[in-house]
């Protein structure tokens, strides 16, 4: 009887056992654009690393080291840590082959480890320490570089710590910054192009924190909200790999697009988050982002208020749940007829050179009008 083609390379190759079984059995190459070698891994020069950006049910970052002809590999929910104060989780996965360190695409639907997938850093490492349970390396990539420690803490768990100091001028990203007021004033500033002009939503004022794929939300009142509005998580995986801390308004909208404050308050009341679920089916609200207050270890409070509204803009927030909307320099009349035609009924009034006074109430932002 004649043997099929992968029968012969079975007879003659005997890859069975190899570093990549596992790897194969997870994948079926016909409906997977992976790469799957039939081969077994020859060795290379075990300095090649890449770490890829992962889409999947949740997001995370995969690091993965070349040794002895294929890439030893973890899951890091969080992503690779600045700061050597802080460790993160990395899960130990199977080997993958050398051909992963080029790969992106989007695994299908369907398939282990469906969503999409880029590569984030790749570049050489040098080998400190490897063996079993404890592995450091210094990496030398484009976006990472620096010494890393992995250590076995728990079966597939592993923590993942930085063992240099962080880049420089790097600053790790504050727990908690108390949200800048605005002083009501009875008119618009007389010298009107020196300011720039945004709605006065009236929503819930929240600061963002946006780290590793994954959102905290604090209100003004300093109490954690995340888990009242689970449709706004996806800000974070939106934004990945950017970390950032942002300040904005949740404001919901009625039937009509407009701002309502009674449609929200059906949501402030949730009291867990069954409830909260129940509730973003039936009320869905936005988070409208009009300030950044620290951006990729960089605090930009003492930045003018000009500067940071131009980094927001870079920073492209858009989604289904959240946007950065405009503003206007200069204007003033025209963005308060506007505010009242949207229900609205007031603006904001922030100096273009205006810094960040996180907690203090200042005249360098003015509210104006009938605001809510």
């Amino acid at each position: 009887m004649p043997v099929s083609a992968s029968e012969a390379f079975l007879s003659d190759n005997a890859f069975v056992g190899d570093r990549l079984d596992e790897y194969r059995r997870k994948r079926d190459a016909r409906r997977t654009p992976e790469p799957v070698p039939a081969a077994a891994p020859p060795r290379g020069e075990n300095d090649v690393f890449v770490i890829q950006q992962h889409h999947a049910r949740r997001l995370h970052w995969d690091l993965r080291l070349e040794r002895d002809g294929v890439l030893a590999s973890w899951a890091v929910p969080r992503g690779i840590p600045r700061d050597p104060s802080t460790n993160h989780l990395a899960v130990q996965t199977e080997d993958h082959p050398m051909e992963y360190a080029d790969f992106h695409g989007d695994i299908p639907e369907g398939e282990y480890g469906a969503g999409r997938m880029t590569i984030y850093d790749r570049g050489t490492y040098a080998t400190e320490k490897w063996r079993d349970g404890e592995v450091i390396v210094e990496l030398r990539g484009s976006r990472v570089t620096g010494r890393y420690a992995l250590f076995r803490t728990r079966g597939k768990d592993w923590m993942i710590h930085r063992m240099d100091p962080p880049e420089p001028g790097w600053t790790p990203m504050p727990e908690h910054i108390r949200p800048m007021r605005a002083t009501r004033a009875a008119r618009l500033p007389a010298d009107d192009a020196e300011w720039a002009f945004e709605m006065s939503w009236g929503g819930v004022r929240a600061v963002a924190h946006v780290s590793g794929g994954q959102l905290r939300l604090v209100g003004d009142d300093d109490r954690e909200i995340t888990g009242s509005y689970p449709e706004l998580r996806g800000l974070a995986e939106s934004l990945a790999p950017t970390e950032c801390v942002l300040d904005g308004d949740i404001v919901a909208f009625d039937d009509d697009g407009r701002v309502n404050d009674d449609v929200l308050g059906r949501r402030i009341d949730a009291r867990d988050a069954p409830a909260a679920r129940r509730l973003a089916a039936r009320t869905q609200v936005h988070y409208l982002v009009y300030d950044v207050l620290w951006l990729e270890g960089q605090t930009t409070v003492d930045l003018s208020y000009a500067d940071r509204r131009e980094l927001l803009t870079r920073m492209d927030i858009a989604g289904d749940h959240w946007q950065t909307p405009p503003y206007f320099v200069g204007g003033g009349q025209f963005a308060l007829e506007a505010s009242r035609e949207q229900g609205l009924g007031g603006v904001v009034a922030k100096r273009l050179d205006s810094p960040y006074q996180p907690g203090q109430q200042s005249r360098k932002w003015l509210v104006v009008g009938d605001s809510k």
